[in-house]
């Protein structure tokens, strides 16, 4: 099953300068966006949002709506670890998937 975070692990340990950078990153929210694509069945993009965020259909559809109709839809705002693995599992459902610093 691809629906939890567990499913994420940190590969390496960032050098000094990186980890700088990365505090600062973490700071910021940032934004798991998914984009409208022409090949996944609308019930398919329904099934992996409801799986990867645990949403109910009413809130699954709302933002399937919202990728359907204006292109994109922000699913989930938090740290950028999680942002990270959220993105990742969304990517392995075959989603095109961005990540985006909340202003």
């Amino acid at each position: 099953m691809m629906s939890s975070l567990k499913e994420c692990s940190i590969q390496a340990l960032p050098s000094l300068d990186e980890k700088t950078k990365t505090e600062e990153d973490l700071s910021v929210p940032w934004k798991v966006i998914v984009l409208n694509d022409p090949v996944n069945l609308m019930s398919y993009v329904v099934m992996v949002f409801r799986k990867v965020f645990g949403y109910n259909e009413n809130k699954a559809t709302k933002h399937m709506m919202e990728v359907h109709q204006l292109g994109k839809s922000v699913l989930w705002t938090g740290q950028r670890e999680e942002a990270e693995c959220y993105a990742y599992q969304l990517q392995r459902w075959r989603l095109q998937t961005i990540l985006e610093k909340d202003d």
